[in-house]
């Protein structure tokens, strides 16, 4: 025994921004000292507690499972000045499972009712919950160390008996621990002496924050990160020195030599600990049934009553995959999950809750069909039950709904009335620092310029898990700045100790957790903010796949936005034109539609527009619904670069015959061309041809996606097999078979999610092809709070001639409504109007009429909530131009007519109007609109572009159009017609522009450059900033040359020259009658021409030959020159220029 030591004051990298502990490494460390055991003890939280459990077991170490909770000597509800110094810690340890229960249960009443600075737990809840829980004095921050730090003995002896109390002697230690903290030796002397006195066992400890000496600096930083404080700052917060690591028992023997009990009861604590925890095992809450009926007969019964409205009553094929369905869902114990997903979709239909028509491998059963849980055929569209519940496989069904992101809630709370509010609960996410995180915040605590950080960041590629140690080995640009810079070298050291560290917890976007007995039986819990941070959310401490893992059924109610845009279109329909449509009964082959699509116009349509998804569509030319789910499918990185969309769209034009290795292939592969698309027909090629069960083809599908090599051995063995056995395939065959089954199974993508989502796409698609008006009416209105993205849809609207009128306070509502055949923006997009104010308003329009103009508008809102900054952005934005008055005007009178307006309102109040309010009145009526200069026009243009995102009344580029037209529209660069370092010509309006120095102190530029079409950053490097500094200002109209850089996620241009753009000129149109075709005349146009030269093209349209002639550029006039004019007159007659 006492070779060895057990660790049981543990913080992991769940500690979070305190520990530095990776689990993995942690546990493979202490399992390579030969530890039997090691605990794990984070601050407050239980976050780490599964994955740490199965680390253990799998390392084959015993995991210890704890809490360092924080308790206060007083009550868990006290707030206020002196409660932060009756605030401890305390080390809990799970001895079995009723001390693993407690322990969450305290961990949760910390989180959910002691929350003030930290969660805290008091000794009423303690003794409620402390069997089955060892617990040890805690570090130098625990109540009995405080007392005696202080020198109040008494108070310490008196608060250690409580606790011996709580527990007993078997059950409470005194814990020393040995840093080299002053007040670690005067605390441990007396803990030593109160053990002797009291006959209580002591325990040593390390307070351990990191695994290894050396990562001590990786520990230091995150604590930067944590108190967002600076790395050179000598009164920051830090530990004292680097000795909080996983140390051996020969290192603590050094650090205890006098306490060699002390070390060995680590050891007998762990072998006391035995906490065993069942995975895989699923825990339905119980579904309500009517009186008589069993889960099973209900589920048939809802499937029944559906079957009419879906199928012929006779459809054999239909009424036998029913029974299949229902069978296996029998046999695997799932009727009560069914019936729990139909019952809130159920809930979400009869509420006006829209929801999806389905989401993943649900859409492969004919029970989800037929309950209305789904709206795919799973018959009409070759969908496989068997890909989503498998008899041979194990496993809980996962049906996922797509649910509109505004109502999302009401499902949640209902579901929370239907099971019990302490049985419902959302599930925790953890924002962890990824490679450009790290840097960002390593950056910050190194006080590295935030240029430098940014200039780092851009060399990181923009791929979802590429570590900094990828960044490096991949860019040389990013080695060669480390090898010269040592501030960078220095920034991304530190960076990659911390990088994969989880950062903060937030709400998971879909998931939902509902339990048979309270949550806390099975999870510990705390209060978390949703990702948008407007909302706070009771929720488990274990991630999602740690929380199924457990067995808790686990729903994924995700918020689509799209749903939301689809229903708001519908009502508007019905509202405004009184038409009625019914997205789930479309004409799935309507020729609007497919026109639109086959155009590539696929902007605000759902899945399909971005710009590779925009190209496919072309190429393909769908037909139809049917024609997207493949669309889904192949718009992956594999099956582009495989060239299996290639293939297939080769196939679909006739350009392309491919022959199956074998006839029993064609039926399943002929509607895909030949190319092997989608997981099901992996599958139903291994049933087909190798004989297997579907379910035993699902488990091959898997084995084959995760590149399983042992399982796959002996799969492809019987395979062949099957082949020659029912088919007599020669192996040769079969094994090529297989082999072009596992080359496709690593690009197959599920078939009813594909067919589920393009439903979703064709139904957004339907839309905007009939009803444009109103779809993009209701799609700006998911969008309102993003202003670069309503900027950006405003001038797609623009592109499909729907008019966007400006707000207006007199027709616009709050959000973005239809008026006539245009879109009226919502008061609610205007910056700094607020809701408040908004709804304040309407409500006045509402219940008074229309606002008369300016004045009566003042006098009729409540200033309360509509104040002056909010009345001069609404006349800033144009809202009221429709009062017939220059902008100009109303600001001048504004604050003055808002003064009579609120003492007006005063009196009101007070009841002194019936005495001055005629005269007051007549005061107000009298203020007269000053006979101002409205706003210079490019002002009036920036206010618009600030307050409401877009111009309004006109376009800085209005004039340059022309000049814009003969230069490359910023969209097209990463359209694919261009490439790397190719040299090209953008003009637009620099939107924005920073310049910084470089670390040779010489200045350089990067800007926005915005055209009609789009936006990008132009950079200018020091010698093209030197050369074209004075063209570099916000707000400048510029043409750029320049090299196209496509490496980054936006294509950047590296510019060369930055010049002012200049108007392009109009063109003369010189219209000769055909008795002045000839070449005396020609010859005197030629002398006007020569005299009057100029920098106006010349057209001149012979009428008497039918031909249009551009002249050179040597005989381009000044079309405005009123001797032009007249010259040209004479010569030609009066009507010859138009």
């Amino acid at each position: 025994m006492t070779e060895s030591f057990v660790h049981l004051h543990v913080h992991t990298k769940y500690s979070l921004l305190d520990g530095a502990s990776d689990i993995p490494t942690l546990v493979g460390y202490a399992k390579e000292l030969g530890m039997p055991a090691l605990a794990i003890t984070d601050h407050g939280v239980m976050y780490g507690v599964i994955e740490f459990y199965k680390e253990c077991l799998k390392q084959g170490i015993k995991p210890i499972i704890g809490c360092e909770v924080y308790i206060t000597s007083g009550s868990r509800f006290d707030k206020g000045v002196n409660v932060r110094d009756k605030q401890y810690h305390l080390i809990l340890l799970a001895e079995n499972y009723e001390g693993y229960r407690n322990l969450m249960k305290l961990v949760s009443i910390g989180q959910l009712e002691g929350v003030y600075y930290k969660p805290r737990i008091d000794k009423e809840v303690l003794r409620q919950y402390s069997k089955g829980l060892i617990c040890l004095s805690a570090c130098v921050a625990g109540e009995v160390p405080r007392h005696i730090i202080r020198g109040e003995l008494e108070t310490a002896e008196r608060v250690m008996l409580e606790y011996l109390d709580i527990f007993d002697r078997d059950h409470y230690f005194l814990e020393i621990q040995n840093h080299d903290l002053p007040e670690e030796r005067i605390v441990s002397e007396q803990l030593r002496k109160l053990a002797a006195k009291h006959h209580i066992g002591l325990v040593a400890t390390n307070d351990l924050h990191y695994v290894r000496r050396d990562d001590a600096g990786g520990q230091d930083i995150l604590l930067c990160i944590q108190t967002n404080a600076r790395y050179i700052d000598p009164k920051r917060m830090r530990f004292n020195n680097d000795m909080y690591y996983l140390k051996t028992r020969k290192e603590m023997e050094e650090r205890f030599p006098e306490d060699k009990e002390a070390l060995d009861n680590t050891l007998k604590i762990a072998e006391r600990c035995n906490l065993e925890l069942e995975f895989g095992h699923l825990l339905l809450p119980k579904f309500p049934l009517p009186e008589g009926t069993t889960a099973m007969g209900y589920l048939r019964k809802l499937c029944e009553e559906g079957f009419p409205s879906r199928y012929d009553a006779g459809d054999k094929k239909a009424l036998e995959r029913l029974e299949y369905e229902l069978d296996i869902i029998e046999q695997m114990g799932y009727p009560g999950y069914f019936l729990i997903v139909w019952d809130f979709i159920n809930y979400c239909r009869n509420n006006d809750i829209p929801v999806g028509p389905g989401r993943g491998s649900a859409a492969g059963s004919i029970v989800a069909y037929l309950t209305g849980i789904t709206n795919i055929d799973p018959l009409k569209y070759d969908l496989i039950f068997e890909r989503f519940l498998n008899p041979e496989r194990v496993s809980m069904p996962d049906i996922d709904t797509d649910i509109c992101y505004v109502k999302r809630h009401l499902v949640v709370d209902y579901l929370a009335k239907k099971y019990g509010e302490s049985h419902v609960a959302q599930i925790i996410t953890f924002g962890t620092l990824a490679a450009k995180a790290a840097v960002k915040d390593v950056g910050r605590a190194l006080d590295v310029p935030l240029s430098t950080v940014n200039q780092v960041n851009k060399m990181i590629p923009n791929v979802p898990g590429t570590t900094l140690k990828e960044a490096l080995k991949n860019s040389k640009e990013l080695r060669a700045l480390c090898a010269e810079d040592e501030t960078v070298a220095k920034m991304l050291d530190f960076a990659q100790k911390v990088e994969g560290m989880p950062r903060h917890t937030s709400t998971h976007a879909a998931g939902v957790v509902i339990t048979p007995e309270e949550l806390s039986n099975y999870v510990p819990l705390q209060i978390t903010s949703s990702s948008d941070d407007e909302h706070e959310y009771v929720c488990t401490q274990y991630d999602k796949d740690r929380a199924e893992s457990l067995g808790l059924l686990k729903m994924d109610l995700l918020g689509l936005r799209t749903l939301t845009v689809i229903d708001d279109a519908v009502k508007m329909l019905k509202k405004n034109r009184n038409i009625d449509v019914d997205v789930d009964h479309l004409n799935l082959e309507d020729k609007a539609t497919c026109a639109m699509l086959c155009r590539g116009d696929t902007a605000a349509v759902f899945q399909m527009e971005s710009d590779g998804m925009t190209q496919l569509m072309r190429d393909l030319a769908p037909e139809g619904f049917v024609d997207l789910i493949p669309l889904v499918a192949l718009y992956r990185p594999g099956p582009l670069g495989s060239g299996m969309a290639t293939d297939f769209i080769k196939g679909r034009h006739g350009q392309r015959t491919a022959k199956a290795l074998h006839p029993l292939l064609e039926p399943v592969i002929a509607d895909t061309y030949g190319v092997i698309l989608y997981q099901e027909q992996v599958m139903q090629i291994t049933s087909v041809l190798g004989g297997f069960s579907l379910g035993e083809a699902d488990i091959l599908r898997r084995a084959m996606g995760k590149k399983k090599a042992k399982e796959l051995d002996s799969m492809r063995e019987k395979f062949i097999a099957g082949a020659k056995a029912n088919h007599n395939i020669d192996r040769s065959l079969a094994e090529e078979v297989f082999a072009l089954l596992q080359h496709f199974a690593g690009y197959g993508f599920n078939k009813s999610h594909s067919a589920a989502y393009a439903l979703v796409a064709y139904q957004t698609a339907y839309l905007k092809a009939n009803y444009p008006v109103e779809y993009m009416a209701a799609f700006l209105n998911s969008i309102i709070g993003n202003a670069d993205k309503v900027s950006w849809y405003i001038n797609i609207c623009r592109g499909m001639e729907i008019q966007v009128l400006p707000p207006d306070v007199n027709a616009s509502e709050s959000n973005f409504a239809v008026d006539g055949k245009a879109i009226r923006f919502g008061m609610a997009g205007i910056k700094s109007v607020g809701d408040s104010a908004v709804n304040s308003i309407l409500e006045e329009r509402t219940k008074n009429g229309p606002y008369k103009d300016f004045l009566d508008f003042t006098q009729r809102i409540d200033s309360s909530k509509v104040n002056k900054r909010v009345v001069e952005n609404l006349i800033k934005s144009g809202s009221m131009d429709s009062f017939g008055a220059k902008r100009s005007q109303l600001l001048a009178v504004m604050e003055r007519a808002l003064e009579l307006a609120a003492s007006r309102q005063k009196d009101r109040i007070s009841g002194q109007l019936g005495l001055f309010g005629e005269e007051e009145f007549e005061e107000i009526n009298s203020i007269e609109l000053p006979n101002v200069a409205e706003l210079p026009k490019d002002e009036i243009l920036r206010l618009e572009k600030e307050l409401i995102g877009f111009y309004v009344t006109g376009h800085p580029l209005d004039e340059f159009r022309s000049a814009l037209n003969k230069l490359t529209p910023i969209k097209d660069l990463d359209q694919g017609g261009f490439s790397e370092e190719q040299r090209v010509t953008v003009g637009g309006i620099i939107a924005e522009n920073k310049i910084r120095a470089t670390k040779a102190g010489d200045n350089m530029a990067t800007f926005t450059l915005e055209d009609f079409s789009g936006a990008l950053t132009c950079i200018a490097f020091p010698r093209s900033y030197v050369a074209n500094a004075n063209n570099i200002f916000q707000e400048n109209i510029v043409k750029v040359q320049g090299i196209l850089k496509l490496d980054e996620e936006e294509p950047r241009i590296f510019a060369n020259t930055i010049m002012k753009l200049e108007k392009a000129a109009e063109d003369v149109r010189i219209f000769v009658a055909a008795d002045k075709e000839t070449p005396e005349i020609q010859k005197e146009m030629a002398k006007i021409f020569s005299q009057f030269r100029g920098q106006n093209p010349v057209y001149l349209h012979l009428l008497g030959s039918r031909k249009i002639v551009k002249a050179d550029s040597c005989f381009w006039v000044q079309a405005k020159s009123p001797g032009f004019v007249a010259a040209i007159k004479a010569l030609l007659g009066e009507n010859t220029l138009r």
